[in-house]
């Protein structure tokens, strides 16, 4: 998988929310490996100071775990994907443990995020990893609990079809 477009086939998430750039390897049900370029560019680096020097410019740490959490949803629903959220079930965080930030991540720099399953309950699975900048640790997740919930029901007024009708 070298595109976005596999990712995006799986999960929800869009350009500027989409954090993950492609999935290097899976293991379905145990473990995988994604990827994100973290340009200058990047969402995030706009709100800094445009003062700052690149050397003192670093990815926003809520950015970095949300890319993270990202490709532990990617390994959580590999199996069962869901590009859309008004139907089947969405991954909502639902709570994470033992967070650690190591290094700051420069821009320019490949954030290699490795995700392993801990366990999968069916509509809630728990996982673990972190992610490196050239095998050097940048994040340390102990634990992410994702709970795959049903899709919001259509807004009022959404076309339905025949069969939602009767």
């Amino acid at each position: 998988m070298n595109t976005t477009a596999p990712v995006t086939s799986v999960i929800p998430h869009r350009p500027p929310a989409l954090l993950v750039d492609r999935v290097a390897e899976v293991e379905p049900g145990r473990r995988l490996i994604a990827h994100r370029s973290v340009g200058a560019a990047a969402p995030g680096f706009h709100a800094l100071d445009g003062g700052a020097a690149r050397d003192e410019r670093t990815y926003p740490l809520g950015m970095l775990l949300e890319s993270w959490a990202q490709a532990a949803v990617l390994l959580a629903c590999w199996e069962r994907p869901n590009p859309d959220v008004l139907a089947g079930s969405v991954a909502l965080l639902a709570g994470v443990r033992d967070a650690r930030a190591i290094a700051p991540v420069a821009p320019g720099s490949l954030l290699v995020h490795e995700v392993r399953m801990v366990r999968d309950l069916g509509d809630t699975v728990i996982t673990a990893g972190g992610s490196t900048v050239a095998g050097r640790p940048v994040l340390e997740v102990g634990q992410l609990t994702l709970a795959l919930r049903p899709a919001p029901a259509r807004a009022a007024g959404a076309e339905t079809t025949t069969d939602e009708r009767s």
